[in-house]
Parts: structure tokens; C-alpha cells; sequence
């Protein structure tokens, strides 16, 4: 087990900007950054904060997500920042990833795998950051296993993840999800033991204006022993919970017939939360089914970044099963308060690497 994940190294917002040009300004280090080059305008974020310290020691992969049909002004802003992104990273690829197949199959998780493949971590790379701020679910997890096996499997080279997160403008992105939910590459269920019956806890996390979505990924999942929602508390909006509670009402009772104790909560700043409820949970549970039914945790991130790097972590660690309903086509509109009325909140992990000398951080048990 990956034992070190429990108290892993952990920056916070001011803290990010004091570690980066700390840890990073060491003339030997050399980085590669995995990022979005999309519309959304958290993708700069992290490579403008890199680069400032790194300069030339600083490459990236940016991932371009073609959707069929995206409007004007969403491919306008995601050239936009493609561009900028360019700027900031000189030594930069970025790839074009078609997320539905002709078929209208999701295929982005097999695709970027395939891209990661064929071009692999270089071999004078010290540091790899995976930025999953504006990744989707679909290429943002099998991304992270990768990189995070290549990371482990090397002897020197430290895998971070990053997230620019803002929930007040999660909520003003609306999606047009597409109706054919499935498990996300790398994260799809154990096939079971033949004498036993499989016992299936799924946990979708709740979000503004998903509802469509975790309907069509409870109907695809089936038969569940218990549904627990993971809801966002604390948060910054101390209201959030109750009002996605409220919106939520139809499926919690009437669909899901919910529990009210079987609700998970966790923090939506730290994802580190989330990761220990889920895996606490999910100790409890098999435990509970030992020798009578076989356990199977199914998750479902569709909000906060956050929550779902947790729900990454513990999904790794765990082999929990991750059910997913692609995005077809995204609305965007810039917020227009203040920029300071909702700022950005930043989260940076270090999951492996030599600052765990002595751990077991090779997930062998």
C-alpha cells in the first residue's frame, strides 16, 4: 500500500506559490507538465506560476479535448489559451485528443494513454506535474495512473498533481453529457469471484446541474447494496451543501431512497479528505462483506477537482471502479463579479518520489 498517501507533502495556496520557486529553483530540476489547453481560464494558471521559476527547464504535453460541434467563442477562448500556453512553455507539444469515436464510443481514455505511450517521460526528467484544473475525468485519471506508474517505477523522478480550483465558476459551466456512461480507462471494476454475490456501494458526487448525468450512471450501474453521496463540506460557500441537497431532492428521495446517515462529506479544499473518508470507508465496508458477498466501491467525480483527486487517490490505492458519463459539448461564460470576490484556490500533492525514502510507494502490500 501506498502508506505515505495518509500524510503525503500537501501545499495550499500562498504555501504553492512559496514552494514552487523554493523546490524548483534548484538548477538540476527538470520538469514536465501534463495540462489542459482548453477554454476554461485555469489552465494558464499552473504553467504561468512554473515557468516564471524554471524557464528553459520547464516542457510540457498540453491536451486539446475535441468535442463534436463546440460553439464560437468557446473554441476562440481554448485557442486563446493554447496560445498562451505556448508562450509560457517554448518547449511544448500540444496534442489533439477527439474525445467520442465515429461511433459516438467515449474513447479519450484509451486515446491518451496511447498518446502517453508513444511519447514516453524523458529520461533527464527529475519532476512530472500532472495540472488536472481543466482535464476532464475521462483523460485526467488514466493520465495520473500512468504517469504515476512511470514516476514509481523510476528511481529518482517525483510525481505531482496540481489543481487550480474555483467552484463558484464550476457552477457557471453548464454540459450537455452524452448517454453513454462507462467506465473510465484503467478504473473499471474486478470481474468478481464466481461463488460469491457481488455487493455494490456506489458514490456519486454531487455537483450544480449534474443530475441528468448521475441518473444515466445509477441506471447504467444497476443493483446497489447502498448509494452514499459525497457532498462538499466544509466549503467556501457555506450554503453549498444545503443547496445541492435542495436540488438534489427528487433523486435523494425518491430515485436513490437515500439514507440520510449514508450521506459522505468532505472538504472541498483539500482533497487529502476526501481520500481518507473514501478509503476509511471502504475499509469498513469490505470488512462488513467479508466471507458473505463481494465488495465493489464505485465512484463517480463529476464536480469539484478536488474532491476527485481525492477520489483519484483512493481509487488507485483501493483498485475502486470509477463510472463516468462523458461531456459532449460545454457553456461557458466568464464570471462578472470582482476578480477578487471568488478567487482560485491551489492545491499541490506530491504523490511519489525520493521525498518518501523509507515508504512503501510502490502500492505493493
Amino acid at each position: 500500500m501506498r502508506e505515505h498517501w495518509t500524510n503525503c507533502i500537501a501545499n495550499f495556496d500562498a504555501a504553492v506559490e512559496e514552494f514552487v520557486p523554493d523546490y524548483f529553483g534548484d538548477e538540476n530540476r527538470k520538469v514536465l507538465l501534463v495540462g489542459a489547453a482548453g477554454f476554461d481560464p485555469r489552465s494558464r494558471k499552473i504553467a504561468g506560476l512554473l515557468a516564471g521559476t524554471l524557464g528553459q527547464r520547464l516542457s510540457a504535453y498540453f491536451i486539446r479535448e475535441n468535442r463534436p460541434g463546440p460553439s464560437g467563442p468557446l473554441l476562440e477562448k481554448a485557442n486563446a489559451n493554447e496560445a498562451a500556453l505556448k508562450l509560457l512553455v517554448p518547449n511544448s507539444q500540444v496534442f489533439q485528443v477527439d474525445v467520442f469515436a465515429d461511433d459516438g464510443a467515449p474513447v479519450a481514455g484509451s486515446r491518451i494513454v496511447s498518446i502517453l505511450q508513444r511519447h514516453p517521460i524523458p529520461d533527464d526528467v527529475t519532476d512530472v506535474i500532472l495540472d488536472l484544473s481543466a482535464l476532464s475525468i475521462g483523460i485526467g485519471f488514466p493520465a495520473a495512473l500512468m504517469l504515476l506508474q512511470d514516476c514509481e517505477a523510476a528511481a529518482n523522478r517525483t510525481f505531482h498533481l496540481m489543481i487550480v480550483s474555483n467552484p463558484e465558476m464550476d457552477d457557471k459551466i453548464g454540459s450537455v453529457p452524452s448517454n453513454r456512461p462507462s467506465p473510465v480507462k484503467g478504473f473499471a471494476p474486478n470481474v468478481g469471484t464466481a461463488d460469491m454475490e457481488i455487493a455494490q456501494i456506489w458514490i456519486p458526487q454531487l455537483a450544480r446541474g449534474r443530475t441528468g448525468t448521475l441518473t444515466q450512471i445509477g441506471a447504467d450501474i444497476g443493483k446497489c447494496y447502498k448509494i452514499c453521496p459525497l457532498l462538499p463540506f466544509p466549503a467556501r460557500n457555506p450554503r453549498r451543501a444545503d443547496d445541492l441537497l435542495s436540488e438534489y431532492q427528487n433523486e435523494l428521495l425518491n430515485e436513490w431512497e437515500i439514507d440520510p446517515r449514508d450521506i459522505v462529506y468532505a472538504s472541498e479544499k483539500n482533497p487529502l479528505d476526501c481520500y481518507r473518508t473514501l478509503s476509511t470507508l471502504k475499509k469498513r465496508f469490505d470488512r462488513t462483506m467479508e466471507g458473505t458477498y463481494e465488495p465493489r466501491m464505485v465512484l463517480s467525480p463529476v464536480g469539484s477537482k478536488v474532491l476527485a483527486a481525492g477520489a483519484l487517490m483512493a481509487a488507485i490505492e483501493h483498485g475502486m471502479s470509477v463510472r463516468y458519463l462523458e461531456t459532449e459539448s460545454y457553456d461557458f461564460k466568464e464570471p462578472t463579479e470582482a476578480p477578487d470576490s471568488s478567487p482560485d484556490m491551489i492545491v499541490h500533492l506530491i504523490l511519489s518520489g525520493p521525498l518518501y525514502a523509507g515508504y512503501d510507494t510502490t502500492g505493493q502490500s
